[in-house]
This record gives C-alpha cells, structure tokens and sequence, in this order.
C-alpha cells in the first residue's frame, strides 16, 4: 500500500503550479478543521478495525478469514513496496497521467464498493426486520476435477449483502464521476478499516519487523528523493485520506487540500490490533497494551502535524508513528514485567486452533532453556 505522507498541499495542483501559486494561504482555523479531522478520520478504523478483528480471528466463515503476516512477509514488503512506488513514479513520467488515473479509478471503483459493502454490513444488518427475505449465496470457483479438485474462491453471502454492495455502489458512482472528496474519504475509511481488520500480524516480532522496515522505507521516499510525494500528488484514487482547508470559506467544493496516506493508518493499525488480541489473551480484562499503542499512535501523528509546519516540509508520518506504536507498549511491557509474554504471543487462524477455544488466539508460551 503506497504510503501518502500528511503534508499541505492540493489534491488538484502542485505547490510549483500558477493555480496553486495564487491560491491564498490556509487560515489558521481551516488548517486546525482539516488537520483536526485527518486524526480524527484515521483513529475510526483504527479503533474499530481492531475491534473487528477480534471477531474475525475466532471467524470460521472462509470469507471472512483474515490474511497472516508472517516474519518473511514483513521482511519483503518494504521492498515490493518501493518497488512498486518507484514503477507508478516512473509511469507518471513516461506515460500520459490522465490515462493511468483512468485505469487505476476503474480498479479502486470496484475494490472501493466491495470493501464499502464489507464495511457496512454488519451495521446495515441491525436494521433490516425480522421477517426480511434473507437468501444465502455461495460464489464457488474451483479448479480440477474428482480428487485433485481445488477451491480458488469460495464466498458466502446472502441477500443482506447484495443490498449492502448497491448502497456501495451509489458512492463508487458518485467517486467515478466527480472525484468528490468525501466519496474518496469514504472508499479511504472503508480500505483502512478492512485492512485492520483482515490483515492479521502473527506476533510481535513480525509487527516489529514490518513497521522497522516500512520506518526506513517511509523516511527514504520522503527525505531522499521526490518520488513519494509527486505519487501521492499524482495518484487519484483513494489511497489517501482528505481534508480541505479552505472548506470554511469554500464549503464542500473547497479544493486545498490536507491529506494523510492509508499506510500510515493500516501499517500501525494491524499493529495494534495485534496488541488488542495480545491483551484479550491474557485474560485480565483490561486493554492496556491497546489503550497505550492507541494513544502512542494519537501523540506520533500529532507529533508529525507539529514537525511538518515547523520546517514547512513534508513529513514521513512513520518516522513518528513507528517509535511512539512500538516503544509505549514496549515500555508498559518492562515495567509490567510481561515483556516474555509479549514476545512469545502467537496469534493463529481459526483452522490452525481447532483444537482450542476457537478464539484465534493462543496462550503466551513460557519458552523453557
């Protein structure tokens, strides 16, 4: 996921462009609304995704089954994530902009309606009455015949879900054709959520790897070349979250724009979802680990608004984030004495703990010498 720093800036024209030239500056209000909002924006799939997660760790439903990262996985993204920044910076420069967004709103279009329709569902579901004809569904796709028969894709889903995904498509609509911003804030939300949800670290030191890697990978594309900011610049689709500054003067066709990068709330977000799960297997009904990586993640990314209109330059939110997500629960664990059971917390798929509660969790393990 390609990782948008917060930073000012419009959605529609570069700081070295005449349009932006003669846009007058934010207010002070304007900034402190937009700014106020993006923190307030990533904190709800943060919370919520974490949340969620729970539910689908101890999920049975293979739709619903969440995607373990391993060490080795956490080891590689920072590279295939470069990789694939530097290819959309190089595609920006050779290819014509208008095409590539073309082809990318199409491809977010159909991934924002189903991660919308995911999203909302188990909300939409409390309001449907109780004699709603619900129908149940399966979309199976297998390969093979007899014993070497293999399952591709297999989902479920029920009548409840088909009207989630129209309620969806009205905003992928509305996206595809005006770009509005709060049709791509939605999509934004909807991907973040689900991220966190979904994307399951399976222990601590896996967290520690991919944030450590994405650490130095955010500080690299931001403070070493250009190409993270004129992708994120250029790329018009919702892998950014949005605020206009100008909205008190403008209303909702303001057009400077403030914005924060999905990865700067998915990559920290699974983190501390895992510290959630971490907490609830612990069995003390408390959340403390969660409630600390949380307020670690509302300072780190205070902390970078602070530092990006300090030095009037953008900012890699993770060179923030990642010490405040990491080093607070960190810091709990020592003076707790827990820093053991942290460290040799595993969390598991549903398949994989059959044998268990069924919780998607497995006790901290005292490793013997």
């Amino acid at each position: 996921m390609e990782q948008a720093e917060a930073h000012n800036g419009s959605g529609a024209a570069p700081p070295s462009s005449p349009a932006a030239a003669a846009r007058p500056p934010a207010t002070p209000e304007g900034m402190a609304l937009a700014y106020g909002s993006l923190v307030v924006m990533a904190l709800l799939p943060i919370f919520f995704g974490a949340l969620r997660s729970v539910t689908c760790a101890r999920s049975k439903n293979s739709s619903d089954m969440p995607e373990t990262i391993t060490s080795r996985d956490a080891a590689r993204f920072p590279v295939v994530a470069s990789c694939t920044l530097l290819g959309l910076y190089l595609f920006f420069k050779i290819f014509s902009q208008e095409y590539i967004n073309l082809l990318l709103s199409m491809y977010f279009f159909v991934l924002g309606i189903l991660a919308l329709s995911h999203t909302i569902s188990p909300i939409m579901n409390k309001f449907f009455p109780a004699n709603f004809p619900n129908k149940q569904y399966q979309l199976l796709f297998t390969q093979g015949s007899g014993e070497a028969k293999e399952e591709i894709v297999n989902y479920e889903f029920d009548t409840k879900d088909l009207v989630c995904l129209a309620m969806s498509s009205v905003v992928g609509v509305w996206y595809l054709l005006r770009k509005h911003w709060i049709a791509n804030n939605l999509f934004g939300l909807a991907f973040s959520l689900n991220g966190v949800e979904l994307l399951h670290l399976n222990n601590v030191s896996t967290g520690c790897i991919l944030l450590g890697g994405l650490f130095v990978y955010d500080v690299f594309w931001v403070f070493g070349t250009n190409v993270m900011v004129t992708v994120a610049k250029s790329f018009e689709a919702p892998i950014k979250l949005v605020f206009p500054q100008d909205l008190l003067e403008k209303g909702l066709e303001a057009d400077n724009f403030a914005m924060l990068g999905l990865g700067d709330i998915v990559i920290p977000g699974i983190f501390i979802a895992l510290l959630l799960r971490f907490d609830i297997s612990l069995k003390k009904n408390t959340h403390t680990y969660f409630y600390t990586s949380f307020l670690a993640y509302i300072f780190g990314l205070g902390l970078t608004i602070f530092i990006m209109h300090i030095f009037k330059h953008a900012q890699p939110a993770l060179l923030y984030l990642v010490p405040a997500c990491i080093g607070f629960p960190l810091l709990v664990a020592l003076l707790k004495g827990e820093v053991t059971e942290m460290f040799s917390y595993e969390t598991t798929t549903p398949k994989e703990d059959a044998g268990d509660a069924g919780d998607g969790t497995t006790e901290p393990e005292k490793k013997e010498k």
